[in-house]
């Protein structure tokens, strides 16, 4: 063993100390660790100049970063002053080096060990890696916890953040310490557990400057303890604890200029625990109280809270009587000049802090008191003294703030204005009453304030610890030390020189503990150590408290009469100076002097330390004050330690109390008084120092990051400066000194792996290690082998990855050497293959180009020989064309004079012959008119002779008939005529029947004619001039023919005008239709789309209200489901301590062993013993059977109340399938309506089809007739009846009467179509769900165009001015014949317009219809809601009152049922009175009628009940009678079982049995012990059915239902219960116990399900299963008790199953590498220490996915329902997420790229393992979706916007406080407002302890009971088979 002295070397050129004197005092040894020669903490086993080498980083001094890194750009060579650096901005500089010393600049950290969160990982241990690797972790990864060994560096954020939940809370319970991330919950976790372990009482030591959040560490610490341990009582000790916080920060805590919450005093508070590590009290001890801030405040400070506090609720009506003002008005307040702190409310901190009170016990009168206390003190600073003199003062007789001081504080005016001005000197004779300056009395004044204050602080802080107090014995403790830091100022005083002596005695109890846990560690792992030479601040320690130290003669200069601050520091000169090394005196300075403490050099003023440390205070004042009539002020200052109690009620009466102690006790108070404060606070910190050496420490340093409150702002200077204070440093130090560097030989081995060869490496892990570092590092001192870890010197961990990256350096050149050469010759390959392509191409190219030049060479002497060709050709073509052009015009020439030669003749000719005609015409009239001449005298004078001969011939009779003879035959040729008259006359009226009423006159008047003319045959003699007249009839007949066809020429022309302007009309009409039909269409589309959008919101609206019932139900499903739980719970707790009290009462018999406790629902108990006689055993179960029947019985009466409530809870369930069968029947009743309405409908259409048809047919007639007419009366001209112009006319026509037809038609389908749809749609008005909507949307489509237009015929048909009649014939005549005919009204009265207007209104109409609905929905849905809350209201209170009624005896039990419900009726029908009395009254009617039909009802089932029991005692007699009388042939199958079995074989028929099984009444006890206690379930699984016990228990409980035994039935179903509850008691650890009565308790379940004879469970069954259904007994409540078992059973397996995976998890999913060599592995430093409990084993992802396997695989085998494993596996899986993730959001170091890889893969193995099991759709794998995407987002960058919206996508099952503050959290900068918006919690971990609420869901079993035959291996021999 051999002496190492490193202790100044180390300080001087490892951490840039200044001072050398600290080496002189680092001599004392100590235990630690290492074997090694001297040498500084930087060498190595390589010399510099290896190290020291090009790109090799180093850390530079720098003035205002304190430290620069820099990069070497040149080799260091031996020798060498000057180093090549550049910086990282890139500056060139050369660092020299120091002549004297020449000390290289300290070496950077590889980057696999920056941001460590350990700083004893780091391989090079220095200041400067210290400070960049906190602010590494602080700034980059915003962590502002980080490990230094054994210490906790908290820096303070200056921001919250929500890292302090009971969630992280939760998942730090139970963690070893270097298994989490850092964090104050790690390390009262390691307080925690080791005190439960070790036995051994521990402590927190929390220290820093002022602002650093010492304040807030403790709080937190102690909150941990209140949260993880919970009190021991129902008193609530935690909260009291953590209550004592804001009353200790109000009268402890002030604003100062560094801290807006400082306090200014020391505390320890202890905090207890019982034998259970409960917390059952807490005690504090305050150290050195800030008093003068009482009485004085720097600028920009403040004094205590609870002054301000007073001042802002001095408007309340309590405080009154104070006389307070605004804080500004007191001297003791505004000294400060700034009251006020940004974001704090006094008045709300003052409410706080009265609430605290108030939880301590500290009641309101006792309150008061000290507000009038502190309201004397600031009342007592305004207090004005005035001089009277030089030597002596007063106070003016009336000042109103010493009146209200002394009305406050009880004392009389005269007394407190006298003595605050005088003293009284007492000498060995005399008593001297002497007066004081102005000076001394304001002093006197202040002193007096600072005492008050101070007595009341003590009095406050013993009462808490009274409050906090417990009766209890307390068994352990932990202290949590909240002590202020090392303190240097300005200007530095007493109170400075405190607070560091005492730093100084904790940072040598640091120090020693430093120490010895190195010492155990190496004692730990074997390694040889020595004694090391370590920095000891003893020597400090010595001048401060050692006899004749600073201390001492201060004390010593107290007690001299004439004592002062100069005449003590001139002692101190001459004592110390130049004797002590640590003591200076400053050289400007007489006043004041130096001490070189750990930490720094502090220079302190001596002015004030006497008066600080004498506390002198005037005891006259004192006198006044204990003579006071205020009972709290007296007792402040009384000796005795407390006469009355806070908690205790106030007197009655005002009493005065003796204030006189005894000699003896007042010599002893004068001693104590005497006490200077130093002395006191020395004794204080010695037991202190003794407790905290009784205890294990555990130490938080707390950091603060700036001096300006800046959030996550560092300054390296005022860190470091903390950093060298607070101990740090010493620990780097310390562990410098030794091995720091600490690794796992499996950790060496996976990182070092690349540094051994194959023949290296051996099956022994170590010793494969230990021949590689030999190889490696030649110097076998930097390292030494442990049992289980390699330690390390300092920088040895650096070299080993520098030759690990140097070998992955030369590995990847090889690589990229292999890969390049690869590359190039493929490469040249390619450029090979491109050349010979290219050639091929080019020489193709360049045949080509050879071709197509003699393609286009021979194509051109083609195109030349065509050229030359066509030219030739067009010149010959040119010529020729010239010729016979020449030809041509001669040729026309000649012609052309020969044509006018012959036609000179022809015209010649011509003349010749014209004349020559003439000249014979004339001669021929000449002689024509000649003879004609002749001709006529010839024939005159003929005449004349002739007429003679007549004449005479007249007078004869002969003559006379001749001439009638000739007038017959005229008359005859008249009558032909007029025949032919009659039928031309009737052609014609044939052929103009249109004009037949105008020729019907003339038709008349020419028959008349015609019987004139016949007349006239009889007188033709006197009508023979009657011809002239017919003659000019005639001829006017003529006239009137030709008037009738002028007249049809102008139908004609009308005709075709018509045609024309029909066509026009038609094509607009067309047009019109057209755009009418693309209008319908859009609106059609229109209306769909909406029909779409609103079925579609309808459908997205049915689906989140169907979800949100769903959730609604999960979550009262699990309420219930906890509720039954806690129920659980508390009844085991009750059995246990009932057990407790009974082991404690009574003894146990002789021979009787107590066996383990169950516990029942229904407050039963069945205890079984086997080892009690059968018959002891058999009266002790009938009796306890009993007992529990009439439990059970009591317990059914309340179970069904739970079933009522549970049916209660459905109710919304069920109301919305009411309301969707409502729906159906309102849908199908329209369906009938509609039907209805449609055949009134048809057939009022076809009532108006039939006249209309009548009237088309008399119009069709009309015009038919008219077109007659116009064919009689049309000649055959062109507008002939087969002309085309009539053709076309007939074509329009019949076209125009076809539409209108057509439009009539759908007006009619629309108008009926009208009627229906408006009263549907009034039926359906009435109906509130939008859904009813959605289908009559559904029917608007269906009907289609012409339902759509009828909506919009809905009102304009109706108005008057389209309600007309049909047209006559006239009337249509004459709009044919008008000039402008008025087409509208031709067109069906203008309906085709109405058609567009309608579809307009459609539109409309449907809109507002809907936004009615939508309205109407919408309230409905708030009602629907409104009632779901209130029914979920109602069923939390039932369940509540139920949890209270369990807990009360079984007669108040009922009782207090009876109440509720009378209460609960009651409560409904003041409810219905006070909302409507008419409602009221018919809800009361309705209620009094259904009693009476319930009353009616249980008569007749009564009846019924006796009339059944009666016939029951008739079958009984018959069957007895029976059984007599075949006694001998009719066995019982229970006679023949115990009948002894004969060898004689009989043989027998085979019996049908009945799936039964007996057993008698005494064997029940018997049957449970073998089927349930005494069961395996191994065997059980492997050899028999599934299910087996629960169909034998079901077998006899169908023959207990099948006599009619209700008491059996009864016992027999609580002993199945409270025996399966007692072995899971029993068994609960064991998995394979709790899945196989899981499995049997289901399938019992539905077996009572299954045979209820229930319709809804017997659509599965058999014939024969559903003869097998109970008959007597209706076991549905029972049903309910055995779903409540299964509850507890499900949840004990899910907690055992926790209990196996919760040790698998992280190590499988985390941290066992599954893919080999993916992520690197980093040094654990001190983190994972000898405190912390050692890890059970190294479990992997193929551990977790055997378990999961194991557990599925038992569970098949025991038969469990399909769905139930699902259930089980999707639990599993959100337990195996949430851990995993949970340890994923906490630790830093899993955050990688790899890591998530990692995790992606075990996820993938997981669903493999799904897929497998067919278990995919369980809904397993979507509980594994936070963890994929927190996988995921460990490999997504975040940089861009788009990398923002790509996390917001895939982020969507993490919360926003998961992606942003886990330790893969995106930048600060990143966009965040995009998961703003989402509605979530904003809890960050997950929460592991949450189960899904289980359903069992109904499986009826195919197995017939009669086939079932029971194994002699249960022994179960005494049933028997019915």
């Amino acid at each position: 063993m051999r002496l190492l002295r490193v202790g100044a070397k180390a300080s001087k050129e490892g951490f840039g100390e200044p001072e050398q004197s600290r080496a002189e005092e680092r001599d004392r040894p100590a235990l630690l660790g290492g074997t090694a020669e001297g040498g500084t903490l930087r060498s190595a086993v390589m010399a510099a100049s290896e190290l020291y080498t090009k790109y090799a980083r180093v850390w530079i001094p720098d003035a205002e970063e304190v430290w620069k890194s820099a990069e070497l750009t040149k080799d260091y060579k031996q020798g060498d002053v000057v180093l090549h650096l550049q910086l990282e901005d890139g500056t060139e500089l050369e660092h020299k080096l120091d002549p004297k010393t020449k000390n290289l600049p300290h070496l950077r950290n590889p980057d696999i060990l920056v941001g460590e969160n350990d700083l004893t990982a780091l391989s090079y241990l220095h200041e400067p890696a210290v400070l960049h690797n906190l602010k590494v972790r602080f700034i980059d990864s915003k962590l502002i916890y980080t490990y230094c060994g054994i210490v906790l560096v908290a820096i303070n954020p200056y921001e919250n953040l929500p890292i302090y939940g009971t969630d992280i809370i939760n998942a730090y319970s139970g963690q070893n310490m270097g298994d989490m991330d850092p964090h104050i919950f790690a390390v009262a976790e390691e307080a925690y557990k080791q005190m439960a372990r070790d036995e051994r009482n521990q402590s927190i030591i929390v220290s820093g400057e002022s602002g650093a959040g010492k304040t807030v560490s403790a709080k937190y610490a102690m909150r941990y303890f209140a949260t993880v341990s919970g009190s021991a009582s129902e008193a609530n000790v935690e909260e009291k604890v953590l209550a004592s916080n804001p009353i200790m920060e109000s009268i402890g805590n002030a604003k100062t200029t560094r801290n807006d919450n400082s306090s200014r005093f020391g505390k320890y508070i202890e905090i207890g625990f019982d034998k259970k590590y409960h917390i059952i009290g807490a005690n504090m001890r305050t150290y050195l109280l800030e008093k003068s801030r009482v009485v004085f405040q720097a600028d920009e400070e403040r004094n205590y809270h609870i002054f301000y506090q007073l001042c802002g609720s001095a408007h309340l009506s309590e405080f009154k009587d104070l006389k307070l003002g605004p804080a500004n008005s007191y001297h003791y307040t505004n000294q400060g000049r700034n009251p006020v702190i940004e974001g704090v409310e006094d008045a709300k901190e003052m409410s706080t802090t009265r609430n605290a009170f108030l939880l301590l016990g500290i009641n309101e009168s006792y309150q008061m008191g000290i507000f009038q206390v502190l309201a004397a003190i600031l009342h007592l600073g305004n207090v004005e003294v005035k001089d009277r003199d030089s030597d002596s003062s007063s106070i003016p007789p009336n000042n109103s703030h010493l009146t209200v001081f002394c009305d406050l504080m009880g004392v009389t005016y005269q007394d407190m204005s006298h003595w605050l001005c005088h003293k009284k000197i007492k000498t060995t004779s005399e008593t001297y009453i002497k007066p004081i300056p102005k000076l001394q009395a304001v002093n006197a004044r202040d002193a007096l304030s600072k005492h008050i204050y101070a007595k009341l602080f003590n009095w406050i802080v013993g009462h808490v610890n009274e409050a906090l107090h417990s009766t209890v014995k307390q068994h352990s403790f932990i202290g949590v030390l909240d002590i202020y830091g090392f303190e240097t100022f300005e200007i530095n005083s007493f109170e400075q020189f405190c607070i560091n002596y005492a730093n100084e005695k904790l940072q040598q109890q640091f120090n020693m503990h430093v120490f010895k846990l190195e010492q155990e560690e190496y004692m730990k792992e074997q390694i040889p150590w020595t004694l090391i030479d370590f920095y000891d601040n003893q020597p400090c320690i010595n001048l401060i408290e050692a006899k004749m130290g600073i201390l001492d003669l201060l004390d010593e200069e107290c007690k001299m009469p004439k004592g002062s601050d100069d005449s003590w520091a001139q002692k101190l000169y001459n004592t110390h100076l130049k004797k002590c090394a640590l003591f200076e005196k400053p050289r400007m300075s007489n006043k004041a002097f130096i001490i070189q403490h750990f930490a720094d050099k502090v220079e302190y003023q001596c002015e004030g330390f006497l008066e600080k440390n004498k506390d002198t205070i005037n005891e006259e004042q004192i006198n006044v004050l204990k003579a006071s009539k205020f009972d709290l002020l007296v007792e402040l200052f009384q000796d005795e330690e407390k006469v009355t109690s806070p908690t205790g009620a106030p007197p009655g009466g005002r009493t005065r109390l003796s204030v006189k102690p005894d000699k003896a006790r007042s010599s002893q108070s004068s001693k104590e008084h005497k006490k200077t404060v130093g002395l006191q606070f020395r004794n204080s910190l010695q037991l202190l120092m003794e407790t905290l050496n009784a205890t294990t420490p555990h130490y938080v340093r707390c950091i603060k990051p700036n001096d300006y409150k800046f959030p996550f702002t560092f300054d390296p200077k005022r860190a470091v400066q903390q950093l060298r204070a607070c101990g740090v440093l010493e620990t780097i130090r310390i562990s410098a000194a030794g091995f720091p560097s600490r690794w796992t030989y499996q950790e060496f081995f996976s990182r070092y792996r690349v540094l051994m060869k194959q023949k290296d490496v051996l099956t022994d892990k170590k010793l494969t290690c230990k021949n590689v570092l030999e190889r490696l590092v030649q110097d076998p001192d930097k390292y030494q082998f442990g049992k289980t870890k390699i330690f390390f010197r300092a920088g040895q961990v650096a070299y080993l990855e520098k030759l690990r990256a140097d070998k992955l350096r030369a590995a990847c050149i090889r690589i990229q050497k292999t890969i390049r050469c690869w590359l190039a010759r493929k490469k040249y390959l390619r450029m090979k293959n491109a050349a010979i392509s290219i050639q091929r191409y080019v020489r193709g190219y360049q045949a080509r180009c050879l071709a197509k030049f003699l393609r286009r060479t021979r194509a051109a002497i083609i195109i030349q020989k065509y050229q030359r060709m066509y030219v030739e050709r067009k010149r010959y073509k040119r010529l020729q064309a010239a010729a016979l052009a020449i030809q041509c015009i001669l040729r026309a020439y000649m012609a052309k004079q020969l044509y006018k030669a012959l036609l000179q003749e022809h015209k010649a000719i011509i003349i010749q012959k014209r004349v020559r005609g003439w000249l014979a015409r004339q001669w021929y009239k000449r002689s024509l008119a000649a003879i004609v001449y002749l001709q006529c005298c010839v024939r005159r004078m003929r005449a004349k002779r002739e007429l003679k001969k007549l004449k005479i011939e007249a007078r004869s009779v002969e003559h006379f008939k001749k001439l009638n003879i000739g007038m017959e035959n005229k008359i005859m040729q008249l009558q032909r005529k007029v025949d032919e008259q009659n039928k031309d006359n009737k052609a014609l009226s044939e052929r103009l029947s249109n004009l037949e009423i105008l020729h019907t006159a003339e038709s008349e008047r020419l028959r008349g004619e015609l019987n004139r003319l016949r007349g006239a045959e009889e007188d033709a003699r006197n009508n023979a001039n009657r011809i002239a007249t017919l003659l000019e009839e005639l001829a006017r007949l003529r006239k009137e023919l030709d008037a009738t066809q002028t007249e049809k020429k102008a139908i004609e022309h009308w005709a075709d005008t018509y045609r024309h302007e029909m066509e026009a009309m038609v094509s607009e009409l067309k047009d019109q239709n057209n755009l009418l039909k693309c209008e319908k269409d859009d609106l059609n589309r229109m209306i769909q789309e909406q029909g779409q959008l609103m079925t579609e919101k309808m459908q997205k609206a049915l689906e989140e209200e169907t979800k949100q019932l769903e959730n609604d139900l999960n979550e009262e499903r699990s309420r219930y489901q906890n509720l039954l739980t806690e129920h659980l719970r508390l009844e085991e707790r009750y059995e246990d301590l009932k057990e407790e009290v009974s082991l404690t009462v009574t003894v146990p018999k002789p021979g009787h062993r107590r066996t383990d406790s169950t516990h029942s629902s229904n407050e039963s108990e069945c205890t079984y013993n086997s080892e009690l006689a059968e018959s002891e055993e058999s009266s002790r179960g009938r009796e306890d059977v009993t007992k529990a029947a009439l439990d059970m019985s009591l317990f059914l009466k309340l179970q069904k109340r739970v079933t009522e409530l549970e049916q209660e809870k459905q109710s919304l369930q069920n109301e919305l399938d009411r309301k969707e069968e409502q729906f159906q029947r309102a849908r199908a009743r329209d369906d009938e309506d509609h039907k209805k309405a449609r055949g009134a409908e048809l057939e009022y259409e076809s009532l108006k089809r039939q006249e209309l048809e009548s009237e088309n047919k008399k119009l069709k007639h009309d015009l038919n007739e008219m077109r007659q007419s116009l064919r009689e009366n049309t000649g055959a001209g062109m507008a002939a009846p087969g002309s085309p112009a009539y053709k076309v006319l007939l074509d329009q026509l019949n076209s125009s009467n076809e539409e209108l037809e057509v439009r009539k038609e759908e007006v009619l389908i629309l108008r009926s179509q009208l009627v229906s749809q408006k009263e549907a749609m009034q039926h359906k008005e009435t109906m509130t769900e939008p859904i009813m909507y959605t289908e009559d949307l559904k029917n608007l489509k269906d009907a289609g165009e012409v339902t759509q237009a009828y909506m919009g015929l809905k009102e304009t048909n109706r108005s008057p001015k389209f309600l007309h009649k049909p047209l006559e014939v006239n009337e249509l005549m004459n709009r044919l014949r008008s000039p402008t005919p008025d087409y509208h009204e031709l067109n069906e009265d203008g309906e085709l317009w109405l058609v567009y207007e309608g579809l307009k209104e459609t539109n409309r109409l449907l809109e507002s219809q809907l936004q009615s609905q939508k309205k109407t929905y919408d309230n409905e849905v708030e009602v629907l809601r409104g009632e779901l809350q209130s029914m979920k209201e109602e069923n939390n209170r039932q369940q509540q009152l139920l949890a209270q009624n369990l807990q009360l005896p079984p007669e108040a039990r009922i009782e207090a049922s009876l109440q509720h419900e009378i209460t609960r009726l009651t409560n409904e029908n003041l409810d219905m009175h006070t909302d409507d009395p008419s409602k009221y009254r018919e809800c009361r009617l309705l209620v009094l009628r259904r009693m009476i039909d319930l009353m009616e009802q249980l008569e007749k089932q009564d009846k019924t009940v006796r009339k059944l029991k009666k016939q029951l005692k008739v079958f009984a007699k018959k069957i007895g009678e029976l059984e007599v009388g075949g006694q001998m042939e009719n066995v019982s199958p229970g006679q023949t079982v115990d009948e002894p079995i004969r060898p004689v074989s009989i043989p027998r028929k085979e019996k049908d049995f009945q799936g039964m099984l007996e057993y008698k009444k005494e064997d029940e006890l018997k049957l449970v012990k073998n089927l349930i206690l005494e069961l395996k379930p191994r065997g059980v699984a492997v050899n028999l059915i599934p299910g087996l016990p629960a169909y034998i228990l079901f077998m006899c409980l169908r023959h207990a239902d099948y006599v009619n035994d209700d008491q059996k039935v009864r016992s027999l179903l609580t002993s199945t219960i409270n025996s399966i509850k007692k072995i899971l008691k029993k068994k609960g650890d064991d998995f394979e116990t709790v899945s196989f009565w899981l499995s049997n308790t289901c399938r019992f379940l539905h077996c009572l399900k299954q045979y209820s004879g229930e319709e809804a469970f017997m659509k599965h069954n058999t014939s024969k299963q559903n003869e097998h259904c109970l008959s007597n007994f209706d076991l549905a409540e029972y049903r309910q008790v055995l779903s409540d078992l299964a509850i507890q059973i499900y949840q004990q397996l899910i907690k055992c199953m926790e209990n196996i995976l919760q040790p698998m998890i992280v190590s499988g999913m985390l941290e066992h590498e599954t893919i080999q060599g993916v992520s690197g592995v980093k040094p654990t430093g001190l983190r994972k220490r000898t405190s912390s409990i050692a890890d059970e084993g190294t479990y992997t992802l193929d551990s977790i996915l055997r378990q999961l396997n194991s557990f599925h695989s038992i569970m098949c085998q025991h038969g469990t329902d399909p769905e139930l494993i699902k259930q089980v596996v999707k639990q599993e899986f959100y337990i195996i997420g949430a851990v995993t993730l949970n340890n994923l959001l906490l630790r830093k170091d899993m955050c990688s790229w790899s890591k998530g890889m990692q995790i992606r893969y075990n996820v993938s193995q997981l669903e493999e393992w799904l897929r497998d099991k067919n278990l995919m759709t369980c809904g397993a794998k979507e509980t594994l979706e936070p963890l994929i995407q927190a996988a995921q987002l460990l490999q997504v960058k975040k940089k861009t916007d788009e990398d923002a919206e790509a996390i917001c996508s895939m982020c969507s099952g993490l919360t926003t406080a998961q992606v942003f503050l886990s330790p893969a959290r995106c930048p600060l900068d990143f966009p965040q407002n995009r998961l703003r918006d989402r509605k979530e919690s904003p809890q960050l971990l997950m929460d592991t302890k949450m189960i899904y609420p289980v359903t069992f869901p109904f499986n009826p079993s195919t197995l017939a009971l009669e086939t079932i035959q029971i194994p002699g291996s249960l022994n179960l021999g005494f049933l028997t088979r019915v």
